[in-house]
């Protein structure tokens, strides 16, 4: 089995350049689209593209997870991961455009979508647990190993990950806005940089010791706010603030506070 080798310095540094343009380029987007239809569309993207990001860089793990379980190269992994991530953008659009579609011919879905939210904040706040890559003697797992090359079964299985990652992420934007293009376009914009946030995050997930916690908390939001959506609806402002807050918190916890060293 192949271990993912943690990116050189150099490497860091082009991740970080490239990385830190995407987040531009998706922040750039949000002003575009505050500058074209006022700050109402552009706080719900700014707050759809903050859940996603997120949420991506959690699931950069259990990307390093399944490319190890593969023994892919790690010169090889940034190639796969693109085609990987092309995947994820048409699966995840198509999903949200049906959750929309759904959305506006079945309103009660909103209280629904937002109970399933708080189920998946609750669990993941009290759960120990860190999400794993899938279990290499489940049946999925095993058919697809036994029938494609290990690099189209990697890539395989990437889909199938994101595509349950996105089941907990794709109604929380829902949450946050009904407009096709602003939540097509915050979760574009969220994961175009995560084949540079894959080789920039995955040595340095240990340090991120409380991201779970702000995870927790902002899908736990978000599925409260769902819930009360149909009687007390939250301005998207305060919703925006309120996420931005629980990230910031979380990351500046994890550098405020870090893991102790354990002794050889």
């Amino acid at each position: 089995m192949t271990t993912t080798a943690l990116p050189g310095r150099g490497t860091r540094r082009r991740a970080a350049a490239v990385a830190g343009a995407c987040v531009a380029a998706g922040l750039g987007f949000g002003a575009w689209i505050w500058w074209w239809r006022g700050p109402e569309p552009a706080q719900q993207y700014l707050a759809g593209y903050l859940i996603e990001l997120s949420l991506s860089v959690d699931n950069v793990f259990v990307f390093v997870l399944v490319f190890d379980q593969f023994g892919i190269a790690t010169r090889r992994q940034g190639r796969l991961l693109f085609w990987g991530i092309l995947g994820a953008v048409v699966l995840r659009s198509a999903l949200l455009l049906a959750g929309l579609g759904a959305i506006a011919r079945f309103a009660w879905l909103i209280p629904v979508l937002g109970a399933l939210i708080l189920a998946t904040g609750l669990r993941l706040a009290f759960s120990r647990k860190a999400r794993k890559a899938p279990d290499p003697q489940g049946r999925v797992f095993r058919f697809v190993t036994s029938h494609l090359p290990a690099a189209v079964a990697a890539v395989v299985v990437l889909e199938l990950v994101d595509l349950v990652f996105a089941l907990d992420s794709l109604p929380a934007v829902l949450a946050v806005t009904h407009d096709p293009l602003i939540a097509i376009a915050s979760n574009v914009f969220a994961i175009l940089g995560l084949r540079s946030l894959f080789s920039l995050v995955s040595g340095a997930m240990k340090s991120l010791r409380f991201l779970g916690v702000g995870l927790a908390a902002v899908l736990s939001f978000v599925g409260l706010k769902m819930l009360a959506e149909p009687w007390h609806p939250l301005p998207t402002g305060i919703s925006l603030a309120i996420i931005a807050a629980l990230l910031f918190a979380a990351v500046g916890a994890s550098f405020g506070f870090p893991r102790p060293k354990t002794r050889a």
